[in-house]
């Protein structure tokens, strides 16, 4: 009697767990199944073909003896005879014979204790896995919880943690012990002590995903960000553009006063956020990367993927920008390489593009004809070595000839 009430205490706790976990039923009753067979075996022996079955309404378990019925027995642990089976069954057939231990009781409580723990750690470590995993490429917060190493840990959502490694740090930022932060979803991975979150502070992803929660009609999708180009810390250029004319895509992302790009600037400590025109044709894209320098001319070198920009002579300096940033910066957004020279240089910088595009192309020139001389070279030696080949058979034929 005592059994039994606790067989069906047993039930009542798995399915108080099902729901408060969020653990399938059946997942559990089957990971006890699979442990107190596994616990069987290992107190009474494994050269029987054991099987465990819980019963899903009283929660009574039972040890079986499971054999294949068959015509005639060849190996009594694994099969039984069609006659000491009796009807109704047939070859083939399993033929299930009880074989609970009495003592069996105590250990299964204990088996079942610990699979219980176990699936419920389990259990929590997919849960936090699969809701950081549908947060990949997107934001987070949390404050900030320890240092270990240069790499900072983050509690999220007041129990998830997560790391921000050295390497996705913005030098220059300071976060102190139980600081607000926001973070990009960078990476999560699975281990042994369960799912690690990797966030960043240095990716461009975070400036996209700061600007779609300020700028509505990036989130309805009216203004596209085209590209980012990013230095953390210290500068971003971000290309967008409109899908529909009525609405300008700059102004969209500035809002009022610029206060929206004001925003995701304070959002990342004080970080410029250059907003770009995108245009179709890369000479056009690449004079508005290139703000807030005016250009005169863009000269595209496609096949080297080389533009030379000519910017006025007293632009120059603000054009490549402080150690240049800006050049750099413009050059990652449009994805060309810039040449910028000033008014006043762009002849000489243009001949000096050109004769090192011609010694370059003379040098790839005189590259293959090296190539193709060895090639030639290979091939005169194995005909010389056929050559030799051939007069000495010749001359072996000779002789045996001369000898008959």
């Amino acid at each position: 009697m005592a059994e039994s009430a606790a067989d069906e205490k047993l039930i009542d706790v798995l399915q108080f767990i099902s729901k408060e976990r969020n653990i399938p039923f059946e997942m559990l009753l089957e990971a006890l199944e699979a442990a107190l067979l596994t616990a069987y075996k290992r107190h009474y022996g494994s050269e029987a073909n054991a099987i465990v079955i819980v019963d899903r309404q009283t929660g009574e378990y039972r040890v079986y003896h499971r054999r294949t019925v068959v015509e005639t027995v060849e190996d009594p642990k694994l099969e039984v005879a069609m006659k000491k089976a009796g009807e109704p069954y047939q070859p083939g057939d399993f033929y299930d014979e009880e074989v609970t231990p009495k003592e069996f009781g105590r250990i299964a409580a204990q088996t079942a204790k610990q699979v219980i723990v176990q699936r419920i750690r389990e259990a929590e470590r997919d849960t936090v896995y699969n809701k950081y995993a549908r947060k990949l490429n997107d934001l987070v917060t949390g404050t900030v919880q320890r240092y270990e190493q240069r790499n900072m840990y983050v509690l999220l959502e007041g129990r998830d943690e997560a790391i921000l490694p050295l390497s996705e740090q913005v030098a220059g930022e300071t976060f102190r012990i139980n600081d607000f932060i926001r973070a990009y979803v960078v990476d999560v991975r699975k281990s042994p002590k369960g799912p690690q979150v990797v966030l960043s502070r240095a990716a461009e992803g975070l400036v996209q995903r700061l600007l779609e929660l300020e700028v509505p009609e990036i989130a309805d999708g009216i203004v596209e960000i085209m590209a980012i180009a990013r230095e953390g810390g210290s500068r971003s250029k971000v290309a967008v553009r409109s899908l529909r004319a009525e609405v300008d895509p700059i102004g969209a992302c500035l809002g009022p006063k610029s206060s929206r790009i004001a925003n995701v600037s304070d959002n990342l400590r004080g970080e410029k956020i250059d907003v770009i025109r995108y245009d179709t044709d890369p000479q056009t894209f690449i004079m508005n990367a290139l703000a807030p320098a005016k250009v005169i001319t863009v000269e595209l070198f496609e096949d080297d993927g080389v533009a030379l920009v000519v910017v006025p002579d007293y632009q120059l300096s603000l054009a490549i920008g402080r150690d240049g940033q800006n050049v750099r910066l413009a050059a990652r957004l449009t994805g060309w390489r810039l040449d910028i020279a000033s008014e006043g240089e762009a002849d000489e910088a243009r001949e000096r593009y050109l004769a090192e595009r011609t010694e370059r192309a003379g040098g790839e020139e005189a590259v293959a004809g090296v190539a193709e001389e060895a090639q030639a070279g290979e091939e005169v030696a194995v005909a010389a070595s056929v050559d030799d080949e051939l007069i000495r058979k010749l001359e072996e034929f000779r002789r045996e000839r001369l000898g008959e």
